[in-house]
């Protein structure tokens, strides 16, 4: 069973929620694309893609994609733990989820800068920063699916353009009605902010190698500062 947020998703506005998160997904796996030699940090099938690619034509390596599949999986692992222990004291588990991708963001952050200039995936450097970077990510697929799961997801999109295109068709047809025009515009903005976050992310690193992560990290730390003030207030109440 899923475990619901306390959070009052109405109040926040569960748009911010979603088009924040896409943004950070974009704009996380971008980087980790460009940085660590075609890196999928946010989702494991791109990663899949590469590993099978380089073993058929044996070149290049595929150690730290195979190692950021495990570090993904352990964190989706973490993550469902945690919100369990914080579930039987009756807390809130998103605020901690939040800070908690923060965290792995800022070992990615700290890694990579020392690891600049990365010069081959198989440096030791590169890949713990590849692995702090999946873990992140991994804890954001699993708060999606946890505490947020009203949400469209927010860092794999395949589905969400799947919905859309669906939607769109009966808006076209004339058909939809207001459950659809919702969904329609559920999915259409995290998508948009995935797009800008990728954009942000191969322009941010660009201009200032792993440091722009540091943007994603200010946007975790604001969400997870409002959606405390929101807690506090729904308990006040």
């Amino acid at each position: 069973m899923s475990v619901r947020t306390k959070l009052d998703l109405p109040v926040l506005r569960a748009s911010l929620l979603s088009i924040t998160l896409a943004f950070v997904a974009g704009y996380v796996d971008t980087v980790g694309f460009v940085a660590l030699f075609g890196l999928f940090t946010a989702h494991v099938t791109g990663n899949f893609v590469l590993i099978g690619s380089v073993l058929a034509d044996s070149s290049g390596s595929v150690l730290l994609k195979l190692l950021a599949f495990p570090a993904f999986i352990g964190a989706v692992a973490l993550s469902r733990l945690v919100v369990l222990s914080l579930e039987q004291r009756n807390r809130d588990p998103l605020v901690p989820l939040l800070l908690l991708q923060c965290a792995l963001l800022g070992v990615y952050v700290s890694l990579g800068w020392m690891a600049t200039p990365v010069r081959s995936a198989d440096e030791p450097l590169a890949i713990w920063a590849g692995i702090a970077g999946a873990a992140a990510m991994g804890v954001q697929n699993a708060a999606t699916r946890l505490v947020l799961a009203s949400l469209a997801p927010t860092a794999v999109m395949t589905g969400n353009v799947t919905q859309l295109v669906i939607d769109g068709v009966d808006l076209l047809r004339g058909t939809a009605d207001d459950a659809t025009r919702r969904r329609f515009a559920k999915f259409f903005w995290p998508i948009v902010a995935f797009g800008a976050g990728a954009i942000g992310g191969a322009f941010g690193y660009r201009h200032a190698g792993f440091a722009a992560l540091l943007i994603p990290i200010l946007l975790l730390l604001v969400l997870a500062l409002v959606c405390t003030a929101n807690v506090k207030s729904s308990n006040a109440a």
